[in-house]
C-alpha cells in the first residue's frame, strides 16, 4: 500500500508526474483553501500516510527583477494567510488561527488565498508579509497535515508574477510548470527511485 500522498490542486499540475507514482496515491482537491482543507482531510482520515507531497504553481511576489521565470522551482518553509482580518482589521491576522504555519523544511514563505493574485498593489502587500510566493491551497494544506500529525512538504513552480496578466499566462504554462516541478523532485531525491518512474498524465481537477 502507498506510505505517502501526492496531492495537487489541478490535474494539470501533475501532468508531467508518473501515473502510477511508486509509493504513492495521488490526490486532486481542486483550488481554494476549502477544496484543499476538505479534501485533504477525508484523504488521511481513509488511510495513514507517512508525508503529503504538495506540488504546484504559485505567483512570485518578490522584488526580484530577474525577468526570466524558466524553471524557477521553491520549496515552501512556511504558510501565511493574505486574505484574512483579525478583529482589529489586521490584515494577514485570523482571529483563531495561527498566523503562520511552519513546514519544517527550509525554503521561501508562501501566502494562501481564495483570489488568484493578478494585480502589483496586493502583490506588494502580499511581500509584506514576508512571503516570496503566492498560491490558493497551501496554508490549509499545512494546517490539515499538522493537525493529523502527518509530515507535509511544499513545491511550488512559478508561474507567473501575480500580476497583470497572470491568469493567462497561468493557462500557458501550467504544464511546462508540471515538468519543472517533477525535474526538481527527480533531482533532488525527494520522490524515491523517481529516475526508474517514466513520465505520464494526471487526473481531474484549476488553478493555484
Amino acid at each position: 500500500m502507498p506510505k505517502k500522498l501526492l496531492v495537487a490542486a489541478v490535474a494539470e499540475e501533475l501532468a508531467a508526474f508518473p501515473a502510477p507514482l511508486p509509493g504513492y496515491n495521488r490526490l486532486v482537491t481542486g483550488p481554494g483553501k476549502l477544496n484543499a482543507a476538505v479534501l485533504l482531510s477525508e484523504a488521511l482520515e481513509r488511510a495513514e500516510y507517512e508525508e503529503v507531497l504538495v506540488v504546484g504553481t504559485s505567483g512570485l511576489v518578490d522584488a526580484d527583477t530577474e525577468d526570466d521565470l524558466e524553471g524557477r522551482v521553491f520549496e515552501v518553509s512556511a504558510a501565511v494567510q493574505h486574505d484574512v482580518t483579525d478583529l482589529d482589521g489586521v490584515r494577514g491576522r485570523h482571529i483563531s488561527l495561527r498566523e503562520r504555519i511552519e513546514l519544517g523544511h527550509p525554503g521561501v514563505v508562501v501566502a494562501t488565498g481564495d483570489s488568484f493574485v493578478d494585480d502589483a498593489e496586493e502583490a506588494a502587500f502580499i511581500r509584506s508579509l514576508g512571503a516570496r510566493l503566492v498560491d490558493m491551497e497551501t496554508y490549509a494544506y499545512a494546517w490539515v497535515s499538522q493537525r493529523r500529525g502527518v509530515p507535509i512538504r511544499v513545491v511550488r513552480a512559478v508561474s507567473d508574477r501575480a500580476q497583470d496578466g497572470a491568469t493567462a499566462r497561468w493557462d500557458e504554462v501550467v504544464t511546462t510548470c508540471s515538468r519543472w516541478l517533477w525535474e526538481y523532485v527527480a533531482r533532488e531525491g525527494i520522490v524515491a527511485d523517481a529516475a526508474d518512474a517514466p513520465s505520464s498524465g494526471a487526473d481531474d481537477g484549476h488553478p493555484r
